[in-house]
């Protein structure tokens, strides 16, 4: 039996490595990793590691490593098929049961090409429109009308699909094709096959995913025909789901501005970045998801979500709270905008100007208040009735937020709401949680609860094992903390496992001794940010620029990085391990991470700032490049101020750059 690789990556991302080693391995919190008694060789101090972050083990004694499969099958004896049906059957994931046999192996490789086709289709769609703009002058005169720039229609790609049925015909000779049909692109009559065009007589917006690819389409009318818009249907290319229009052309001006405007409408996208909100993108007719607000939060940490201010647009946001409320983590911002009843985003900036709405976007309802707002719909707070109802109303709510500072601060809000103690809502919310669970058959299983006697949140860590020195007898300073014993007690003792009955009291923790050079400082950056690739939230363009024009093979693996991150967010090792096994990079990444320094240890801040102390260098030779590059272009053309103008900012950033490495302290 042969499993897809998009299953088995899937798979590792859901899983939880320390849960699967937990189960036969009694492991310790030890800083960022959870440490135990290698189960592969016999040993009496720990050096067994096991990384939540990277979703990887590792032993610095005898050198085994691997991801959650891998371990079931060294340590429990399971065959590939075996360990994925377990793991699998943990998260609730079905495995594929048919065989791939030659001709599915084909298949497989003919839907990718199919893929590859298919956007080459709707580019050829894409440039079609654009040329008919040209042609049709009211269409022109349209967008003018408007507001829209030739720059603003170049940047976002802007056609126009004119009247008729049938005029893709002349761009695709072959109109049968039915690749025509899987685009989007043509309509296949039910009763008769007649072909037509979807889009007819609309200005048309090319919706492109996070690498720039048209994926399918968006129309609207020029006057008020209905439906406005028209939006392509689900392709193998378009889920609308999963979608945002304008992400792409977004994405500079989300990291410079810090935050993405969500709206509702293309021509709200267009009109904001017109009037400089180069930073909006909207949904593609549909409510807000999970995958929407997943996507947006790995382009910045701040979303600012706008709707109107009627009934539809109260539900709408209702729908984004619900969407945006698993990712609201004690670091990120969500905040909601409702314009005047009358007015959208477009509108509304026409009428008013830009400062008035930025005035409405500084003054956004931040994500607490609206939920407090949310929640109290239809209840009369002067009543006890009515706060109980809140109290009701705000549990789902509020249970949706990750655990954190955050979630209890609202908790701490919606108490003071309902006029009742802090303590005494969290127990009458626990009471009806677990009233919920007797009602429920086969529902999930409910997460662990924390014994009192761990030791809290907010204890110092000690520090993670290193791979270039052995572990010491120092004691640890640090205090203890508890993950998944072998017979799953957490009762605060040492055992190798219940067959082996040898009990220990304490571990020495690791000596803090020097870390042993890498062999280049590019070849560290590679694996700093294949360990922890959420460290590319923490960069800048400049460092991504940076980092994207070293020699290869580093530059290439590194672009690789930053399209993984911005297609599927911040990923573990062991999910991106399967997918540099396809990949050209595969061999040199792989002798990285598998090398002596490979995976990086130490604290994640400690590793950031390592990653930095590397681009600090790197920044500044970049940086001197261009410098160059400059000045004999300046040489070249001296009357050009431009290209002086520029030259000046490069020596500025240099000296800047100096400053702050200089400046900082040991």
């Amino acid at each position: 039996m042969s499993i897809p690789q998009s299953f088995i990556q899937e798979l590792l991302s859901r899983v939880d490595v320390v849960d699967v080693v937990g189960r036969y391995v009694q492991l310790k919190k030890g800083g960022a990793n959870f440490m135990g008694l290698c189960p592969f060789h016999g040993e009496k101090s720990p050096s067994f590691s096991v990384s939540p972050s990277k979703q990887f083990y590792h032993c610095f004694g005898c050198g085994k490593n691997g991801n959650a499969i891998g371990f079931l099958m060294e340590h429990a004896g399971m065959g590939f098929v075996e360990a994925v049906n377990d793991l699998a059957g943990q998260v609730g994931m079905v495995v594929p049961q048919e065989d791939i046999s030659p001709q599915e192996r084909e298949r497989q490789a003919a839907a990718k090409l199919k893929q590859a086709t298919l956007n080459d289709v709707l580019e050829r769609a894409g440039n079609a429109y654009r040329h008919q703009l040209k042609e049709h002058a009211h269409a022109v005169q349209y967008l003018k009308q408007r507001g829209v720039s030739g720059a603003i229609s170049s940047k976002y790609g802007l056609g126009y699909a004119p009247p008729g049925w049938r005029n893709l015909a002349s761009v695709f000779p072959e109109y049968d094709d039915p690749q025509l049909q899987e685009s989007g692109l043509v309509i296949v009559g039910e009763d008769d096959d007649k072909r037509y065009d979807r889009f007819r007589d609309r200005i048309m917006f090319p919706i492109r995913n996070v690498k720039g690819e048209c994926i399918g389409f968006g129309g609207r009318v020029l006057g008020d025909e209905k439906p406005k818009y028209l939006n392509s249907p689900e392709t193998p290319l378009f889920h609308k789901g999963r979608e945002l229009y304008g992400l792409f052309e977004a994405r500079d001006a989300l990291r410079s501005m810090g935050y993405v405007l969500v709206t509702e409408g293309y021509m709200d996208v267009v009109a904001l970045a017109q009037l400089g909100f180069p930073n909006a993108v909207a949904t593609l007719g549909t409510a807000c998801t999970n995958d929407h607000v997943q996507k947006l939060f790995r382009f910045t940490d701040s979303v600012v979500f706008s709707f109107d201010g009627d009934a539809a647009g109260r539900r709408a946001a209702h729908k984004a709270l619900e969407a945006a409320l698993p990712y609201a983590n004690d670091t990120r911002s969500v905040k909601f905008l409702f314009l005047p009843a009358e007015h959208d985003p477009d509108s509304f900036i026409r009428e008013h100007g830009s400062d008035a709405f930025a005035r409405h976007v500084a003054n956004a309802l931040p994500l607490s208040q609206f939920l407090l707002e949310a929640a109290s719909a239809e209840c009369d707070l002067g009543q006890a009735q009515g706060r109980a109802k809140l109290s009701s109303q705000a549990r789902p709510l509020w249970n949706l937020l990750p655990d954190g500072a955050f979630k209890r601060l609202v908790l701490g809000e919606l108490a003071a709401k309902i006029q009742i103690d802090t303590r005494e809502l969290s127990e009458l919310w626990a009471q009806a949680e677990a009233q919920d669970k007797r009602f429920q058959r086969g529902g999930a299983r409910p997460a662990p609860s924390h014994s009192p006697y761990d030791a809290p949140p907010h204890a110092p860590a000690a520090p993670d094992w290193v791979q270039e020195f052995a572990p010491s007898g120092h004691v640890n300073p640090y205090g203890d903390r508890w993950r998944g014993t072998g017979n799953g007690n957490r009762n605060g003792e040492w055992k190798r496992g219940s067959k082996f009955g040898r009990p220990q009291d304490s571990w020495p923790a690791p000596s803090l001794g020097p870390r042993v050079a890498p062999s280049t400082a590019p070849d560290q950056a590679v694996r700093l940010l294949l360990s922890q690739m959420k460290f590319l939230e923490q960069l800048d363009n400049d460092d991504l620029d940076t980092l994207a024009h070293q020699p290869a093979p580093h530059g290439p693996l590194f672009a690789w990085i930053e399209s993984q991150f911005q297609e599927h967010g911040p990923q573990p090792w062991a999910v991106l391990q399967e997918r540099l096994r396809d990949s050209v990079h595969g061999t040199f990444a792989l002798q990285l991470m598998e090398g002596p320094h490979g995976h990086p240890e130490g604290e994640e801040a400690e590793q950031l700032q390592e990653l930095r102390n590397i681009l600090a260098p790197l920044l500044a030779k970049r940086i001197e490049i261009l410098e160059t590059e400059a000045l004999k272009a300046y040489a070249a053309n001296p009357s050009d101020s431009a290209i002086k103008a520029h030259y000046l900012a490069l020596v500025e950033r240099r000296k800047l750059l100096r400053d702050r490495v200089t400046s900082r302290p040991e």
